[in-house]
């Protein structure tokens, strides 16, 4: 869980601004239409779709820009046709790293992926080559003000949770797959609020990076990754100590 929960943190760090807001929103009405192209309109019947809203709702999305995603993907209003494709490769200091992209020109993207990482002295690798190192959970933040420790672990495994991680500034729901739609309509009834709502991939181990140019070189090959137009998600199993973070920054 480290390397979600560095990376995690890292991101929230470096994304509050109004630039990052208009990414983040592009990137949920792609999540948001894909999922209703391949599941249907109806989020009761697609839970893919039912996480996307929630994700979406967790950044304050307009319901008009929700609704007009959902009707691109069910085909009602048209707009470009994307693909999903997951990159695999190792960054700096042997740390596996996942990719999560939506594109309508694999050849651009797949450029653009392989560039970053030899930039930065990884490689991308074949499809297998380290998705193997992570699980699949649902997650929910819920900052630290909005419930205590205590109560979010009572509310969060009574709704069929695996785990709560405490982390800097906030709490970690865990989830299966599986129970994450449940656990979210159960928090939301409980009255406890979140501030983000995801289904990612989660390291089974972690690299520990020592060395500062590898760490550094490693966080600039994830935040261009972050910031391509066709990423949705990035993923990697990394551990970096909050001394050598300081450094850094």
């Amino acid at each position: 869980m480290a390397g979600h929960s560095k990376w995690s943190t890292i991101k929230r760090k470096k994304g509050a601004n109004d630039a990052k807001r208009g990414k983040i929103f592009t990137k949920l009405i792609r999540e948001i239409t894909i999922a209703a192209k391949t599941g249907g309109g109806d989020p009761e019947g697609n839970p893919r779709l039912r996480s996307a809203i929630t994700a979406a709702k967790g950044e304050n999305m307009p319901k008009d820009n929700i609704d007009r995603a959902i009707k691109k993907g069910t085909g009602d209003l048209g707009g470009a046709v994307y693909e999903e494709i997951m990159y695999e490769g190792y960054g700096p200091g042997g740390v596996a790293v996942l990719v999560e992209t939506m594109t309508d020109n694999k050849n651009r993207t797949v450029a653009d992926i392989r560039h970053f990482f030899a930039k930065s002295g990884g490689n991308l690798g074949e499809f297998g080559c380290v998705a193997w190192m992570f699980d699949r959970k649902g997650t929910l933040t819920v900052d630290k003000d909005a419930a205590s420790e205590d109560e979010l672990m009572d509310a969060a495994l009574e709704a069929g949770a695996e785990d709560v991680v405490e982390e800097e500034e906030s709490f970690q729901v865990i989830t299966s797959p599986e129970t994450f739609n449940d656990v979210v309509e159960y928090l939301e009834k409980a009255a406890v609020s979140f501030t983000g709502a995801e289904l990612a991939m989660i390291p089974k181990n972690t690299v520990e990076v020592v060395e500062e140019q590898a760490a550094k070189s490693l966080l600039r090959l994830l935040e261009s990754l972050e910031d391509h137009d066709d990423v949705q998600k990035v993923h990697a199993n990394f551990d970096i100590s909050d001394d050598l973070m300081e450094q850094l920054s």
